[in-house]
């Protein structure tokens, strides 16, 4: 984090000579030597990380870009299930600098580099991003084609009247196609919409809910006063210590639970010290009608702030925790309803609305569902219908069978009645296919994982649901994670 000048003051020098004759060698590296030696570093940090992914089957990407400076870079990390002891592992990939704007096709041109660099292009199960629209269009336009359906072969023929002709000359003009680039599988940042729901849209509904709008702006003004002058003065910290005995939380403007967890602080001061509080510090006292109004929103959104923490998390956060935690979330916000007043009772109502608009596409995906089935500790539990657990356990024993087909093909086997040669012909019309034996083996893999414990150790006893699992659980939930957290420390530094 500092220049590789460094290696060359005489600070530096005397430090490191006195550290080398206590360890009885002695050397002093220039600028150029230390130089070599980074590159050298970082080509068997590369060379490492190759064979690693070679050794892989599955494999899952964040890409995040951001601005400092005035310079823009493109981050990228890999994550991974060891498949030994199932614990997720990761690496930062990429961090290069993007000039000119950040177009789709710049970013999509990135990412399959980085892909390709490290031989991931086709292991790579799904690339978390964020909701900006420069990933969207990316993903959309040059996200690699999946197999047809049935339904959609079938309906092939009417399909071939919307074919689109694109000009030859337009295309070698320009220079790019749509096809030029071939990105995995798209996923959207489930903190990030998570935020998206906190800042954007349960905000917009205080402001346009005529019980709650004048009492929501008035509460929140008067907190971000309290918090603006703690922050920047040492003497209105100092009075928050001697008055409450505790320090004051200061909101993140990037993470919303630093607002959630800072309005909770507030609301843990006893009401005479928050009033002396004020009154010292020049701030008005917050009414009796705001104060209820913040305890309101703080235990609606509670379960949306716990929900943020735990998807947000890296080592024990696979992708099929997404599912159970928005189920969860929607039926612990509801439950909040008949408690509250007139201000907020109409809160939980859009948090869930908004929940299953931006999550459309991720509540009724099968990957999703099967990713939370295949996990231990989740299995069929999060789900409340049982016809929704019978019709996922189908989907699971056909996804098994997929699998051992996959791996070794069975042929059917089909058993005739014995007789005599002579009736042959009625030998044929009678025969009958008997059930397929990977459909007897997964029904029976299946029950005994139904009927297992919750630690995930326990997938080394079912090789197709260990295969499912690694596949499905190897995707992210989050993209704001600590490596590119710390590649930003670093380049801001």
């Amino acid at each position: 984090m500092l220049p590789i000048s460094t290696v060359e003051s005489p600070s530096f020098r005397s430090i490191l000579r006195k550290i080398q004759t206590a360890d009885g060698q002695e050397s002093t590296s220039d600028r150029k030597t230390f130089a070599s030696y980074l590159e050298k570093c970082y080509s068997k940090m590369e060379s490492e990380l190759k064979s690693t992914f070679e050794r892989l089957e599955y494999v899952s990407t964040t890409a995040d870009i951001w601005t400092c400076h005035n310079k823009s870079f493109l981050g990228m990390t890999a994550h991974w299930i060891n498949p030994n002891n199932f614990k997720r592992e990761k690496a930062a990939i990429a961090c290069r600098r993007i000039k000119g704007r950040h177009t789709y096709d710049v970013v999509a041109s990135e990412i399959e580099h980085v892909h390709s660099a490290f031989g991931l292009t086709h292991k790579v199960t799904a690339t978390v991003t964020d909701n900006g629209s420069n990933f969207v269009k990316a993903f959309r336009v040059y996200e690699a084609a999946t197999a047809p359906s049935d339904s959609e072969e079938e309906g092939g023929e009417e399909e071939e009247d919307n074919v689109v002709f694109a000009d030859a000359d337009d295309i070698l003009s320009n220079g790019t196609s749509d096809g030029e680039y071939t990105l995995p599988p798209h996923l959207r940042c489930a903190s990030h919409t998570l935020n998206l729901i906190s800042n954007n849209d349960v905000n917009k509904w205080l402001s346009a809910n005529a019980e709650a709008k004048s009492v929501f702006r008035s509460a929140t003004a008067k907190c971000s006063a309290l918090w603006t002058k703690c922050s920047r003065s040492t003497v209105a910290s100092e009075l928050v210590e001697n008055i409450c005995k505790r320090k004051l939380i200061i909101p993140v403007t990037t993470r919303w639970n630093s607002f959630h967890d800072a309005l909770t602080c507030i609301l843990t001061i006893p009401v005479p010290q928050l009033n002396h509080l004020c009154a010292q510090l020049d701030i008005r006292v917050l009414s009796e009608r705001e104060h209820k109004f913040l305890s309101e929103y703080c235990s609606v959104m509670k379960p949306l702030s716990i929900a943020l923490d735990i998807l947000q998390g890296e080592d024990n956060c696979y992708y099929g925790c997404l599912l159970p935690t928005l189920e969860v979330l929607m039926s612990k916000v509801l439950a909040l309803q008949p408690s509250l007043s007139r201000m907020t009772a109409g809160l939980p109502d859009v948090i869930v609305q908004s929940i299953k608009t931006r999550f459309a596409s991720v509540l009724e995906n099968k990957d999703a569902q099967l990713a939370a089935v295949t996990l231990p500790k989740f299995k069929l539990r999060w789900l409340k219908e049982e016809h929704k657990k019978d019709s996922l356990k189908t989907l699971l024993i056909t996804e098994c069978r997929t699998s051992m087909d996959t791996q070794q093909e069975v042929l059917p086997f089909v058993s005739k009645p014995q007789a005599s040669s002579s009736n042959k012909s009625e030998i044929d019309f009678f025969a009958f296919e008997d059930d397929h034996p990977t459909s007897r083996s997964c029904e029976s893999e299946i029950f005994g994982y139904f009927q297992s414990g919750c630690e995930v150790d326990i997938l080394h006893q079912f090789p197709n649901i260990k295969t499912l699992f690694l596949k499905l659980n190897t995707r992210n939930c989050d993209v704001g994670n600590w490596e590119l957290l710390a590649v930003k420390q670093a380049l801001e530094c």
